[in-house]
């Protein structure tokens, strides 16, 4: 399983921002190995997250994003003391959830 996701969670007013730092490999399949071999694409397909269990983002990545990808997004109507949970999935089925206070 990926190592957890780092994410921070700022109040500010009633707008939370959160920034999300991500480990994964994230490999295009176009790249080759030092035998020569095509490394096979795998990389997160889709990003979203959850303000106390309901949704408020949701993206659809693809192959051209960079390792261990950083994301940041803002959050209207949040609380300190909310609870913000980011979800991954790769193109492979992996997933990976990781959960912050807002503060």
């Amino acid at each position: 399983m990926a190592d957890p996701m780092k994410i921070r969670a700022k109040l500010s007013g009633d707008v939370a921002d959160v920034r999300v730092l991500m480990a994964h490999e994230m490999e295009t399949g176009q790249r080759k190995d030092s035998a020569g071999n095509v490394i096979p694409a795998w990389y997160i397909s889709k990003v979203t997250a959850e303000l106390n269990g309901k949704p408020v983002m949701k993206a659809n990545w693809g192959p051209a994003i960079a390792k261990n990808p950083y994301m940041q997004f803002q959050v209207p109507g949040a609380k300190a003391g909310d609870k913000i949970a980011v979800t991954w999935v790769d193109n492979k089925g992996d997933t990976r959830t990781d959960e912050a206070v807002i503060n």
